[in-house]
């Protein structure tokens, strides 16, 4: 009987332990700040009524007022949200094409499940050794703001939500993690032929007449053409060298055209993976040679001459950035091919990495 008895009460134990460690995986519910962005500010829209719909049917919504900044990135904060996102239903008003618009969208459920369980490097830990990964799995580490953020942060989860309108009711969203920032999807929205009753809504509360807002912003020839554009990807990545014996590639900070942007740091980003990738708008990395010799380089790309470049450039090919021994100028290279660029700028850095020379 003692021996039934201690039994059950190890299997209560167990069964204890095993919920204490479910709960311990269980990821919280992700709290973020939502953005609301346009190409240029000529491209201005007003969300009249919005709902962003979440997984746990947390009341979540756009910041109030007009959309700002550029593409990906309003530049505007705004109360924080909760729920993970899982669908938006918005009315806005394109001012300058004089139209209602109506997104109503699923998200990618398996996406967002994904994304808000990742949280993407953005610096080195000052709090831990390990190697530095492109993200980590939230759940496969609960502790992990504990053990690499202790001492200043390096991992960012999901934070912002933002969404990028663009004409003829072309919307993109993209989840940001600190600087890093992943496409979730481009969606479409319908015009509103019947909007009298978001007309009379909207105009009714500020100064200006619709007319008033048509002759001063109206675009009749506003096309999507161009950010449509922009979301080609092709399969590539950066690799950076030197012929310097001393040369250490600490990190790379490319931002590209489809408003994604990413963080490579040592030792995965010496090498990154080859993976599907937009034309990149502009590529910052830093490096050093030797005691006392950090540098920066920035390089910026114009999208009509690179796109055509990466569309004969093959399968899997690499940017090749081959940086002179005295660090004073570059090479920019596909398949030993010169890469043309608006500007390439070398600077002195006072940046200092893990394995930065002492």
């Amino acid at each position: 009987m003692d021996k039934l008895k201690a039994f059950i009460v190890a299997l209560g134990m167990l069964q204890l332990i095993n919920c204490q460690d479910m709960k311990k995986k269980e990821i919280p519910m992700p709290s973020y700040d939502v953005q609301i962005s346009h190409p240029w500010n000529n491209y201005l829209v007003t969300p009249v009524e919005d709902e962003i719909m979440t997984l746990e049917k947390v009341p979540s919504h756009l910041p109030y007022g007009s959309s700002s900044g550029t593409w990906g990135d309003s530049g505007k904060g705004f109360t924080e949200q909760g729920g993970t996102p899982i669908g938006a239903d918005i009315v806005y008003f394109s001012n300058y094409e004089d139209t209602f618009y109506h997104l109503k969208v699923d998200f990618p459920k398996d996406k967002v499940l994904a994304l808000v369980q990742r949280a993407y490097s953005n610096n080195e830990s000052d709090s831990s050794d390990e190697p530095i990964k492109e993200f980590i799995s939230i759940k496969d580490e609960p502790d992990y703001y504990e053990k690499y953020n202790k001492s200043g942060k390096s991992y960012y989860n999901f934070g912002t939500l933002t969404f990028g309108f663009a004409p003829k009711g072309m919307v993109v969203v993209w989840f940001r993690f600190g600087y890093v920032s992943v496409q979730l999807g481009e969606f479409q929205a319908e015009v509103v032929k019947d909007d009298k009753k978001y007309a009379d809504r909207m105009f009714a509360k500020i100064s200006q007449t619709r007319e008033e807002i048509k002759q001063k912003m109206f675009m009749p020839d506003a096309s999507p053409q161009e950010w449509k554009n922009y979301q080609k990807v092709y399969s590539w990545a950066p690799f950076i060298s030197s012929e310097h014996k001393g040369f250490r590639l600490f990190r790379v900070q490319p931002e590209y055209y489809n408003g994604e942007k990413e963080i490579m740091l040592r030792p995965w980003g010496i090498k990154p993976p080859v993976k599907a990738r937009a034309v990149p708008k502009e590529i910052a990395f830093f490096w050093e040679t030797g005691k006392d010799e950090a540098f920066e380089g920035r390089v910026f790309f114009n999208w009509e001459k690179v796109n055509e470049q990466f569309k004969n450039a093959g399968k899997d090919f690499k940017l090749d950035f081959k940086i002179a021994p005295d660090n004073n100028s570059m090479e920019i290279m596909i398949n030993n091919q010169p890469v043309p660029t608006d500007s390439i700028r070398i600077y002195k850095s006072n940046f200092r990495f893990r394995e930065s020379y002492k």
